[in-house]
Order: C-alpha cells, then sequence, then structure tokens
C-alpha cells in the first residue's frame, strides 16, 4: 500500500521543490503557473493486437482526463476541450475521471452536461471514477452529469464496442482505488475468452493487478506525470496508486502481455502549477495484426 501523502505534506514538498527548481524567478513562476498548464499537448498512440479485428483497423479513440474543475478550470477552458477533442474525428471517447475538484463546492455544476454533451463518438462515450468524482460526496453528482451528458459510466462492469459486420471489442471500468473499491473480477464477469479486452482505471498502478487477468491494454490518468518535474530526475510528487506509473507507456509482465498508457491530465490539482507535464489530450489509433 503507497504512504499516504496527506494535503499539508503535498503542498510543503512541492512548493519546496518547486521554488528550488525554478531558481525562485518571477519568470520561472510565471511559466508554472500560467503558461505550461496552458499547453495542450496531442500524444498519439497506436494500440495494436492480433485479436483486435480487422475492422476495428483505424478506430480512433481519444482519452482525457483529471479537468479537475473548479481548481485553476473553467468551463470556458472545458468548451475549447470539447472543441479540441471533436476536431480530432474520434470513434470512441474515453474520460478516467477527476472531473470536478470539489464536485459539492463547484458552483457551475448545472452547465457542465450541458458541455460535456457535445462531444462526438460515433461508437460511444465512456468514464469511470477519480477519487476526486468521490470526494466531497460528488458520487452521485458525477454520475448524473455524466449520464446526462450521454456518456456510459462502467463502475466495475464490462461494456461491448461493436461494428456492423458483428465484430466487438471489450471495454472494462473499474472503480477508483483511494475512496472506491475496484473490482476487477466483477468488471470480467461479463467477458468471452479470446477477445481484445481495454480496462479504464483511474488509477495507473492498479495495472500490478491488472496483470493476473486477460487484459491487453490499460488506460489511466491521475498521476499528472507529477505536474512538477526535475529534468534527470522525474516526478517530484505522486499520488498514491499513480507512483509506480506516473505517465506515458510501459509493458508490463513477463511475457508482455499488457500495455499501460498513463495520460498526464487536463487541470491541476493541490498547487496551480505545471512544470515538464503540460496537459495531454491521447489519441490512440486500434490496428489488427496476424498472431
Amino acid at each position: 500500500m503507497p504512504k499516504k501523502t496527506t494535503r499539508r505534506t503535498f503542498l510543503k514538498r512541492t512548493i519546496g521543490s518547486l521554488f528550488t527548481v525554478l531558481g525562485l524567478s518571477s519568470g520561472g513562476y510565471l511559466y508554472a503557473n500560467k503558461i505550461e498548464p496552458s499547453l495542450l499537448g496531442i500524444e498519439h498512440i497506436h494500440i495494436t493486437h492480433s485479436l483486435i479485428p480487422k475492422s476495428f483497423d483505424g478506430t480512433r479513440i481519444v482519452q482525457f482526463s483529471d479537468t479537475h474543475l473548479g481548481f485553476q478550470y473553467s468551463l470556458k477552458q472545458l468548451k475549447k476541450l470539447t472543441n479540441q477533442i471533436n476536431e480530432l474525428k474520434p470513434d470512441l471517447i474515453f474520460f478516467t475521471g477527476d472531473l470536478m475538484d470539489e464536485p459539492n463546492k463547484y458552483t457551475e455544476i448545472n452547465q457542465l452536461a450541458q458541455i460535456l454533451e457535445e462531444l462526438h463518438a460515433p461508437l460511444g462515450k465512456f468514464c469511470i471514477f477519480g477519487n476526486h468524482d468521490h470526494g466531497g460526496y460528488g458520487s452521485d453528482l458525477y454520475r448524473k452529469i455524466m449520464e446526462t451528458a450521454n456518456f456510459t459510466m462502467l463502475l466495475n462492469q464490462s461494456q461491448a464496442v461493436k461494428l456492423m459486420d458483428g465484430s466487438r471489442i471489450y471495454l472494462l471500468g473499474i472503480d477508483d482505488a483511494m475512496l472506491g473499491h475496484p473490482d476487477l473480477p466483477s468488471a470480467l464477469k461479463n467477458v468471452p475468452k479470446h477477445h481484445f479486452i481495454i480496462l479504464l482505471s483511474h488509477a495507473p498502478d492498479l495495472a500490478d493487478d491488472a496483470l493476473q487477468y486477460p487484459i491487453h491494454w490499460q488506460i489511466s490518468g491521475h498521476s499528472h506525470a507529477g505536474q512538477v518535474k526535475i529534468p534527470f530526475f522525474g516526478a517530484l510528487i505522486t499520488p498514491p496508486f499513480g507512483q509506480k506509473y506516473p505517465e506515458g507507456l510501459y509493458t508490463l509482465g513477463a511475457e508482455n502481455q499488457l500495455r499501460l498508457y498513463v495520460n498526464r491530465g487536463i487541470g491541476t490539482t493541490r498547487l496551480p502549477f505545471r512544470f515538464l507535464a503540460k496537459p495531454e489530450l491521447t489519441v490512440f489509433t486500434l490496428e489488427s495484426k496476424k498472431a
């Protein structure tokens, strides 16, 4: 079990380290506070596997994560983000948790569903719970927003994604590791053998558990790549369940049976800074290959 990082410890350690990295300069502070948090990177990843049906070749998935609305991220920014996602012409959209920073304190909650409803993906929009979605008695608020916006909530559940020719892949979604109750066996209960499976888990470090099951890819968020990184050292502070795999692409297992991708997220939390950890949208393209 990762050691718990309290809010006070997180703030104290990160502020001290940040100002050390930035040399106490006003220019460095401005960059980390205002500039980098607005620099959206778009990462392109190919998902290739022999169990992906040929008819899924070229299917595009866009993942976004960790908007943390209400803490340095606004509705205006969210509207811009939805336009950017739609311009990528996704077939599927995944949101991997932490919509609002403090759901029970967010004052513009009634406008969220209308904005998120504008996201278009012909094969479906899917979401899971993050720790902030449960925090502040937010579980029901978050679920209502996402379902009103036509997202399918996967809470320890599976969902087949089907094409007209009958071919399919399967999505799994599990609950958050910090404040929820993730249950992989329940999520896999109705998934037949010999099909391609993608797991959505807010917490990337649960990939070590996913290795024990017939799961081929895991897509996560949560860690924000540490939000602040030191060159040649890496992330300064990472949250529980986001410490072992803080960002990017990993290949896991003795037979390389699981791929994990960890998105850097969109917003910030605890501290209004990003340094060498710019926000991210991820575009995944499915490709079948011969066994």
